[in-house]
């Protein structure tokens, strides 16, 4: 059982293998921007910093994509959400972004925390079949192929960036500040 910080989030293990780890660190982003989204309403989900369009809502949104991309599509080779299939991502590669302000914060929470379960199990399901050095069966277009555990650095990565984006616009919109 991890310790939970002050905020409600998972410490990674201090002494975990490499797949403790990962994970631990993946998830410790994960309940880092459930935290700097928690309260919010539609017009905190709005917000903007500076002259940057980045809103957290779309941030959710985006993440929820991130999240199906990497392990149903690319891991698994499988069709992520249905709702990423219906968007025509060459007139608007931002489409995630962009279209969050239509969305209500619940849509939005939701949308990211199906794609966050699914994700998990997915990754259990990798991992039973051949743990961190499992490769993707989607392959880039030259031919290689990503492991498993490349996947879970890439998206701790991914995380790690968006939150720092996510400190910037929540403490805009109430003042809230913390790692």
């Amino acid at each position: 059982m991890p310790d939970i910080d002050e905020q409600g989030r998972p410490e990674p293990p201090l002494d975990g293998d490499e797949l403790a780890t990962l994970v631990g660190y993946l998830e410790f982003h994960r309940a880092t921007l459930t935290w700097k989204c928690a309260g919010l309403d539609a017009a905190g989900f709005k917000a903007t910093v500076g002259v940057s369009s980045m809103t957290l809502g779309g941030m959710l949104k985006h993440l929820a994509y991130v999240e199906d991309y990497w392990f149903s599509r690319h891991l698994h080779d499988r069709e992520g959400q249905p709702l990423w299939a219906t968007v025509d991502w060459k007139s608007d590669p931002d489409w995630d972004w962009h279209s969050a302000a239509g969305d209500t914060p619940e849509e939005l929470r939701d949308l990211w925390q199906d794609a966050v379960s699914r994700s998990r199990l997915l990754l259990d399901e990798a991992l039973a079949d051949g743990g961190l050095g499992r490769m993707s069966r989607r392959a880039w277009a030259d031919g290689r192929r990503v492991s498993v555990r490349w996947i879970l650095v890439h998206m701790i990565e991914e995380y790690a960036r968006h939150n720092g984006h996510a400190d910037l616009i929540r403490e805009s919109v109430d003042g809230l500040t913390g790692e």
